[in-house]
Order: C-alpha cells, then sequence, then structure tokens
C-alpha cells in the first residue's frame, strides 16, 4: 500500500506515468518537505494539490510547483510498451499529442501538435532536452524552410524520463510554450555502465503504382561511470533508413488540352486531389534514403555536495539522397521523365510539360552542434540558482537540387542546378535563473526568479549551378535570406500555499523582442532591407488548487502567451524549382490567453483527470500552402488570422493492475472546437475562412495503451491512436483527405511484445500501424511496420 500511495502521488504531476512510478524511488512531498532517511512520516505519503518534488534520477527542468496538466512517460515504460525508433516516438500515447513523423529519422518535417497547435507549427511548442532548446525558433512549420525540433540529438537509449505541460502556464517559458512544453530527461550514470542497441524495421508499401519494401537499420552504444564527484557518459548512434515516397508529380485533368499534341504515355494513376478535382499521379516525386550518425559527450562535477557543473556536447551528422521514380512509360516501355505527355487523348503542353521539377533530385548534408552548460545548486534550503548556457549552431548545412531545365534521366549524373547553403544559422540562449523560500521546504512560499536572453540567426543562401549540381561550387545568386530576432526577459513566479487546503501561484513575465538585419533578394540587384522592431510585452501567469477530498484535487491555471514571429517569417522568401515562400516583415506577433479547468481523482490504483481547456489567440501566425497549377508549384504565403477561438475537454485515464495483475492502461479521449471566429484575409473569396475549423486540429482524438506483463520476462503491449476529420486549409476546401496534399482522419493500432533474456539482455518485437491504416498529412503516413530490436545493459 505504501508503494500505491507514492505512485499515486508521483502520478498527481505526470499521470501518464503512473504504471510504472512504482518503480521509481521518487516521493511526493506534501507541503514541499524534504525526503527523510528514515520510515516517511504519513505527510510525506499525502498527495498535495499535484505540486510535487521528485526525488529520483535526472531532475526534470519543468516546475513542479505549478497545479496544472502535467503528463510524464519513464524509461521502463518506453522499453516495455513503445516501438521507439526515434525519441518523439515516446509521444505516441500522451493525450492530445502528434508528431508529424513521416519515417524513420525524419529530420525536417515531424513537427509536434497539441490540444489547438496543428503540425503546422511548429513554433507553438517548446521541446528541450535536459533543459537545452531543442525547438527550432527559425521558421515555423515547413513552408519555404523547415523548423521541426532538433529531434535527433536525443535517441531513445539516452532517456531517462519525458515529461509535457499542457499549456502556458510558467513564466519560465517563453509564448512558444502556449501549446506544450516537453523536457526530455536523459541518463547520467551513477556507477559504470554500457549500453548498446540494435534495431531494424521493414515496411511493405503499396500506394498508387508503388509496391515496394522500405528498410531502415538502427544502432546505439553508450558508456559512462561515476568516479567520486565526476561523471561521465559518452554516446553514439547511427541510422540507415528507407522512408516511403513522400511527393507525387501530378497534373490536373483540368489543365490537359484534348488533342494529339505530346508523347503517348500510359501508367498515370487516375485519382482525386484534396478538393476532390479529378487528377493524375504520374510518379513518385520524393523518397529519401537518410544516414544519420550522433555522438554526445555528458559531464557532469559536483564542486561541493550541493553544486553541480554539467556540459553536454551533442553532435548529428546526415547525408539525404531524395530520389523520384515515373509512372510513366512510352511506347517503347521506357520511362517518361520530360517534355510534352499525352494520357489517354489529353495534352500537356507547354508550361505544362513535364521539367526537372517533377521529378526532382536532391542530395542533403549536414552537420550540426549542440552544447549545454550548466552550473547549479540543490540546496533546498532558503536559497538555489542555476546558469544554464546552450548553443545550437548548423556548422554545415547544404541541399543540392537539379534544375527545373535539367529533367531525369540525364540530371542523375550532373547538368544545372542550385545549392542551398544554411550554413552559420543557429541559436543561443542563456537563462539565469534563482529560487528564494522563505522558510524554507517548510514554508508558505517558493519563489522563482530569473532572467533570460535568446538569439536567432537565419542565413539562407541560394547559388544557381550550371555545370554540375552534383559537386560543382555555388554559382550566381538565386535568392538570400538573412535576419536575426532576439528575446530579452524577466520573470518572477510565487508558488503559495495559503490554507491548508489551498494553493496558488501567481507569475509575471516581461519580454522585449527585436527583429534586425533581415535581408530577403533573388537577384545580387534586387535585394530588400528591412527596419528594425523592438516591442515590449507582459504575460501574466496564475494557477490555483484546492484539495476537495483526500482523493480529489481541482485545479485552474490561466495564462496569457506572445508568440513573436520567427526570423523565416518575416524575412524568408525563397524560391526553388517546385515551391516559393513569401514572406511578411511587418507580422504581428500572436497574443494568446489559456486556461486549463482539472479535476484529478484517485481511483486508488489509477487516476483519472478531467480538463476543461480554452484558448483564444488574436493574430494567429499561419503560413498556408497553395497548389498553384500553372506554375506547377507549391507557393506558401504566411500572414495574421485575426481570431481562433478553441474550446475542448480532455479524459485522461491511468491504471495499474487493472482489472487484473500485470494489467497497466493508459487512455485518453480528446474533443477540441477550434474555429476561426475573425480574418480579413482569405483564400479564395473574402470572408471564406470564417467560421472553419483551425487547420490541423481534429474534433476528436484518442489514445489507448495496454501493457501486460506476463511474467518477470514477457511484456505485451497494444496502443491504438485515432484522429477525426481534419483539413490543412484556413477555408478547409480539402474535403478529401484521403489524397496527397491532404490531411485525413486516422485509427492505427500497434503492437510490441518484449522478452527478457537475461539480465543483460533483452528482445523485442513490433508491429506499427498494425490494422495497415492508409492515412496522410499531406504526405502519406507509413504503412505497416514491423520492428525487431536487440539489447544489452550491463
Amino acid at each position: 500500500m505504501r508503494k500505491n500511495r507514492l505512485a499515486m502521488a508521483f502520478a498527481l504531476a505526470f499521470p501518464l506515468a503512473a504504471p510504472t512510478a512504482l518503480l521509481l524511488s521518487g516521493v511526493a512531498h506534501a507541503q514541499g518537505q524534504p525526503p527523510s532517511s528514515g520510515a516517511p512520516s504519513p505527510d510525506a505519503q499525502t498527495k498535495s494539490l499535484g505540486i510535487v518534488t521528485v526525488n529520483s534520477g535526472q531532475p526534470t527542468s519543468l516546475p513542479t510547483q505549478i497545479p496544472t496538466t502535467m503528463e510524464g512517460i519513464t524509461r521502463e515504460q518506453i522499453e516495455q510498451t513503445i516501438n521507439a525508433s526515434d525519441s518523439e516516438d515516446v509521444l505516441k500515447y500522451f493525450p492530445s499529442l502528434l508528431v508529424r513523423k513521416r519515417y524513420i529519422g525524419d529530420y525536417n518535417h515531424a513537427i509536434l501538435s497539441s490540444r489547438a497547435s496543428g503540425t503546422g507549427n511548429s513554433a507553438r511548442s517548446a521541446v528541450y532536452a535536459d533543459g537545452i532548446l531543442l525547438s527550432n525558433y527559425l521558421g515555423n512549420g515547413v513552408g519555404g524552410l523547415s523548423f521541426p525540433p532538433r529531434w535527433n540529438m536525443v535517441t531513445p537509449a539516452e532517456i531517462e524520463r519525458v515529461d509535457v505541460m499542457y499549456g502556458p502556464f510558467s513564466a519560465a517559458y517563453p509564448g512558444n510554450s502556449v501549446g506544450a512544453v516537453v523536457d526530455y530527461v536523459t541518463r547520467m550514470p551513477t556507477r559504470f555502465e554500457v549500453h548498446a542497441r540494435a534495431g531494424y524495421t521493414s515496411q511493405p508499401f503499396d500506394l498508387y503504382s508503388t509496391n515496394a519494401t522500405y528498410r531502415a537499420w538502427e544502432s546505439s552504444a553508450s558508456v559512462g561511470n561515476r568516479s567520486g564527484e565526476l561523471a561521465w557518459l559518452l554516446a553514439f548512434s547511427h541510422t540507415d533508413s528507407d522512408g516511403q515516397p513522400l511527393t507525387f508529380a501530378t497534373r490536373l485533368k483540368s489543365s490537359g488540352t484534348p488533342g494529339a499534341a505530346g508523347t503517348p504515355v500510359a501508367g498515370a494513376v487516375p485519382g482525386l486531389n484534396n478538393a476532390a478535382s479529378p487528377w493524375y499521379l504520374l510518379g513518385t516525386g520524393t523518397q529519401y534514403h537518410s544516414v544519420q550518425d550522433q555522438f554526445k559527450l555528458k559531464l557532469a562535477y559536483d564542486f561541493t555536495p550541493v553544486v553541480r557543473a554539467t556540459y553536454t556536447l551533442g553532435l548529428w551528422q546526415n547525408t539525404s539522397q531524395g530520389t523520384p521514380v515515373s509512372y510513366l512509360r512510352n511506347a517503347a516501355g521506357q520511362p517518361v521523365y520530360s517534355g510534352p505527355i499525352n494520357i489517354n487523348g489529353l495534352a500537356f503542353t507547354g508550361t505544362q510539360a513535364l521539367g526537372g521539377g517533377d521529378f526532382a533530385l536532391t542530395s542533403q548534408s549536414s552537420t550540426h552542434y549542440m552544447h549545454g552548460l550548466s552550473l547549479k545548486s540543490h540546496t533546498q534550503g532558503n536559497w538555489d540558482w542555476e546558469v544554464l548556457a546552450s548553443l545550437y549552431d548548423y556548422a554545415q548545412d547544404t541541399l543540392r537540387q537539379n534544375a527545373a531545365g535539367n529533367p531525369l534521366p540525364g540530371a542523375a549524373t550532373g547538368g544545372a542546378g542550385t545549392v542551398a547553403d544554411g550554413s552559420g544559422s543557429g541559436w543561443n540562449n542563456l537563462a539565469l535563473k534563482g529560487t528564494w523560500r522563505p522558510d524554507g521546504l517548510r514554508g508558505a512560499h517558493i519563489v522563482d526568479f530569473g532572467a533570460q536572453q535568446d538569439n536567432y540567426k537565419l542565413q539562407y543562401l541560394t547559388s544557381s549551378i550550371a555545370g554540375n549540381w552534383l559537386a560543382d561550387p555555388a554559382g550566381p545568386l538565386a535568392s538570400n535570406v538573412q535576419g536575426r530576432t532576439q528575446l530579452q526577459s524577466l520573470y518572477a513566479q510565487d508558488a503559495w500555499a495559503f490554507a491548508p487546503r489551498w494553493k496558488t501561484v501567481l507569475g509575471l513575465r516581461a519580454e522585449q523582442w527585436r527583429a534586425f538585419d533581415g535581408l530577403s533578394a533573388f537577384s545580387a540587384s534586387s535585394a530588400l532591407t528591412y527596419a528594425s522592431r523592438r516591442e515590449n510585452y507582459l504575460s501574466p501567469k496564475a494557477a490555483l488548487s484546492y484539495q476537495w477530498a483526500p482523493d480529489l484535487v481541482l485545479k485552474a491555471s490561466t495564462g496569457r502567451a506572445v508568440r513573436m514571429p520567427t526570423v523565416s517569417e518575416l524575412y524568408g522568401a525563397t524560391s526553388t524549382t517546385n515551391s516559393q515562400y513569401i514572406n511578411d516583415p511587418n507580422l504581428q506577433p500572436e497574443r494568446s490567453w489559456t486556461t486549463d479547468l482539472t479535476a484529478e481523482k484517485d481511483l486508488g490504483n489509477a487516476l483519472l483527470r478531467l480538463s476543461f481547456f480554452t484558448e483564444d489567440t488574436h493574430d494567429a501566425l499561419y503560413s498556408q500552402t497553395t497548389y498553384d497549377p500553372v506554375a506547377n508549384r507549391n507557393i506558401s504565403r504566411v500572414q495574421n488570422v485575426g481570431r481562433i477561438q478553441t474550446n475542448g475537454l480532455e479524459v485522461a485515464y491511468s491504471g495499474t493492475d487493472v482489472w487484473t495483475r500485470g494489467l497497466d492502461l493508459n487512455a485518453s479521449v480528446t474533443y477540441a472546437d477550434s474555429i476561426i471566429r475573425s480574418n480579413a484575409g482569405f483564400v479564395s473569396v473574402p470572408g471564406d475562412t470564417l467560421g472553419k475549423q483551425q487547420p490541423n486540429i481534429p474534433r476528436w482524438r484518442a489514445t489507448a495503451l495496454a501493457s501486460y506483463r506476463v511474467n518477470d520476462k514477457w511484456t505485451v503491449a497494444y496502443g491504438v491512436r485515432y484522429s477525426g476529420t481534419q483539413y490543412r486549409t484556413l477555408n478547409n476546401s480539402d474535403v478529401n483527405g484521403y489524397a496527397y496534399m491532404g490531411v485525413s482522419k486516422y485509427f492505427t493500432t500497434d503492437l510490441r511484445v518484449r522478452y527478457q533474456l537475461t539480465r543483460q539482455w533483452a528482445a523485442a518485437f513490433g508491429i506499427d500501424n498494425l490494422n495497415n491504416y492508409q492515412y496522410w498529412n499531406f504526405h502519406p503516413y507509413p504503412q505497416r511496420s514491423y520492428t525487431a530490436e536487440l539489447k544489452f545493459d550491463l
């Protein structure tokens, strides 16, 4: 019973982790009481309004003093229940969360979605690893360039725990936290240890005229130790991944002209596009083969028993080749990649003829570095402090592509093209934090305060190459994007236990935002420079909790978040063979008020949570991508949307030994009514977005994860994920989600079976998308995939 009470106390802050909370030695202390070396007092075992202190493993950077909705998952639960090939996979079954991961190693589109933030809004969530920022606020979404979090800097084997806070309720985080804050806590050894993992995935894929099997191999190893005051860890990982085709060459039937012009071709696949208009799919446009390597060095040194310094070095390297395949065949049975064509008596000539942009070849090479340095005290007395500095550097980042006038098959060996160079881009962050406990841990007040500075620099130069796009150096300028933003912040918040059953947290964040050195150019003579901007904002926060009964906690949180425009949104005008991005230097920050009302009920061996959430956002920042059939390319334009109102309910259940010993169950259902209430802009005609559903936010979504511990060696887990109807466009005109460029509903199931061979060796077999549901988010998601892994721990 004692262990069960501790698990439930922990679950007040991290409900998803409840089934494995028994594996932790952490204790949630009532009234902020410190742990005792002897038998715990009755108070130490009492749940206290969801405000907890976790004393096992590496501490989370999330503010556990705030009584708001938080979820978490532990290393043990990940190993037992989730087929995790990438770090973002561990978020699969969190309530209301979705990562748009398209294939293993997806480095440029895996964007996090939350309750009222869709998969096109990467800048509306904050992802950290041990307090180091992984979110990429150089831009938002994937319009023009791509800006998902740098998930690849963390491997699943490193993870000790993942914690999530829903909403912008801590003054310690910028307005990008409006959707959710995710903190990866990675392992740090307390003794000598060695870990190794090998994984394999096979995905038979059948879509349109593509029928092939795509495979991925992964391996990782780490070694670490602690000797006296010094702890160290070295970790390596390698991924070799072939993803399924992601884009497709298309032609609207309406853009063809009846007649005999053009080369007669067979093999075009008829279908309907996302607006339900008839079109032909002519072949695959992009299928990535990616090879990635990651290296991690972590050092921790205890200068005194209460002062620790830590340093993290991360290195990530990636080479990716994007290749197309034409479905079209001429009379001789040879593939057709270029020129005027004729499909069933419809001629596609002139601007509708095939060119190098339809079947584009790409070659990307990246080397990124991450540094993190912190110095922190943990006296748990009157004062504690922390200094944290981090840097993320695009040391080398180039993307090569054949030109529109250089189609296959000739483009495979050279010819004209472009090279885009993002080297030198990156961000750095500095945070000074303090905690003041006027009367120690037993006092009524715990005050957190700090100062922060965040700097972002984007430079992206695209150059033409006349000779060999595969190897030649950059030639004349094709486009150039440069710019910087800076955010300087002061914050303070007080967790105040003002009555025996009551606690409140009051906070305020003051920010000064700057945007400067902006430049956009499409030639040496067409450069546009932009005036600097400087703006100030205040963001108040408040939370309140009440212990209604020994087994029932009520919590309310509210907060304002100001999400600043990113460098790319302000200045990032880009143009490539098959896409164009139109920037706006006068964008306004989006301003949101978010509220969460929650009731948590302790059911003995389970926790039941009901949350009502609402978000009112003004000047929402949106990048909308539309297909221009005349130019034969995707056009993205960033804009402010006047007002979006979201109201929703979320029910989450987390239980251990449910119905029978060994059966653990986590489940959630979310309803979100997210509607565009005002918007001066439009997609086709004025007013066509009013009353429409916010893109990429379904009204209904649900998750469930059941795991059964058969015995001390065997574990079986079965997961379910569901999302209802959603749209990608602001006017909801994309009524056909089951098509390339569409966004569909989905229902997928996953299976994992794990066997502990010996104390050191474990093996697992899994199937993701067991029911082989074909679903889309602009690109097709993976179909049924088989996974196998072997793991060694010493």
